[in-house]
């Protein structure tokens, strides 16, 4: 009978010993990347978290304000081209009508204007009478002349609103693709500002975006404001920021219920009749520049080098703004942040 013999326990070499080695470790960082200790991810403290997430919102305004100067250029170029497609559509109404007057023109010459003119004298029974009508025809044909020359000019009329409109439609169609990449920029910022926030307990959440909650300030302490205001319309434009305090940022919005920083100021001006342009790039060039020691109530003001937002100066060296999704409309003091310079629009 043949022996029973332990199987030779085979040694781990070459490719062998290199991929369990390579699958052990691979097993390792897996497990440590779940239990969240790896090197990968530290853990960041409340105050890094917070220059992160700073970061994040700064670059999110940066492309919300891109954003809103692409949408403002599509709006109008959706604007231009519905008018042109009107004014074509109407050009071309007419321009059928003319030709149908044309048409029936020369369905009647070609019913009379087979003879001869010499030989329909010669057949006229009352020569007089035919020329008569041959002067009112010569007065016709001069008439037709000016008809066909009108077709003419109207089909040219159609053809350069037609041109037109494909220009605007190409237009649009370039300041749409551009929304789209912004708002997906936006979206990204946001989003990872979102996931880094999420690490924080609610109460270190709360202290990050300066919870203290102002809440809506004080109706006497609007009323002092507004006393200093220079004149009714800049008035009117703090009246209405005071009246926004505590309302969300949602980037895009410009009022009533939600608003973005330029939204913001453009929404206060707006209420006291005056037209802003949407962005903060251009709104800074709406106005008079004036310099930071002359600030009234009213005048807008301007942060970071790329002028990437804006505030409602109020006086006492506060403004009411639109800071970030993390923070509602709130008063702050302007010096909490890098100024750029500011306009007086009233």
């Amino acid at each position: 009978m043949a022996a029973h013999r332990k199987p030779r326990q085979r040694s781990l070499s070459g490719h062998t010993a290199r991929t369990a080695a390579t699958i052990a470790l691979a097993g390792a960082a897996t497990a440590t990347a779940f239990d969240g200790t790896g090197h990968a991810d530290p853990r960041l403290s409340p105050a890094e978290v917070k220059s992160k997430v700073d970061a994040l919102y700064r670059e999110a305004e940066i492309a919300t304000e891109k954003y809103n100067g692409a949408k403002e250029k599509a709006d109008s170029a959706e604007k231009s081209l519905g008018e042109l497609r009107d004014e074509a559509a109407r050009k071309t109404e007419k321009l059928n009508s003319s030709r149908d007057a044309l048409g029936s023109i020369a369905a009647a010459q070609y019913r009379s204007g087979g003879i001869d003119p010499a030989l329909q004298v010669a057949l006229s029974s009352d020569p007089d009478q035919f020329l008569e009508r041959a002067t009112l025809a010569d007065r016709a044909g001069s008439r037709q002349a000016t008809a066909v020359s009108g077709v003419r000019k109207q089909l040219r009329e159609v053809d350069q609103l037609r041109t037109e409109a494909d220009g605007t439609l190409a237009r649009l169609k370039s300041r749409q693709a551009e929304l789209e990449k912004h708002k997906k920029t936006v979206n990204g910022k946001l989003g990872a500002a979102k996931r880094l926030l999420s690490r924080l307990t609610a109460d270190q959440r709360a202290e990050l975006a300066g919870a203290g909650d102002q809440g809506r300030a004080s109706r006497d302490a609007g009323a002092g404001v507004l006393a200093k205001a220079p004149n009714s319309r800049a008035a009117a434009a703090v009246s209405y920021a005071y009246k926004a305090l505590g309302r969300p940022y949602v980037w895009g919005a410009t009022g009533p219920n939600a608003f973005d920083c330029s939204g913001l100021t453009r929404a206060a001006y707006r209420s006291a009749g005056v037209s802003l342009p949407r962005t903060t790039y251009a709104q800074i060039a709406a106005g008079e520049r004036v310099p930071r020691s002359q600030l009234r109530p009213g005048d807008l003001v301007f942060f970071y080098q790329g002028i990437s937002h804006v505030g409602l100066y109020v006086g006492n060296g506060q403004m009411i703004h639109a800071p970030n999704p993390s923070a509602p409309v709130r008063l702050a003091p302007i010096s909490q942040m890098p100024f750029a310079g500011a306009t007086r629009v009233a």
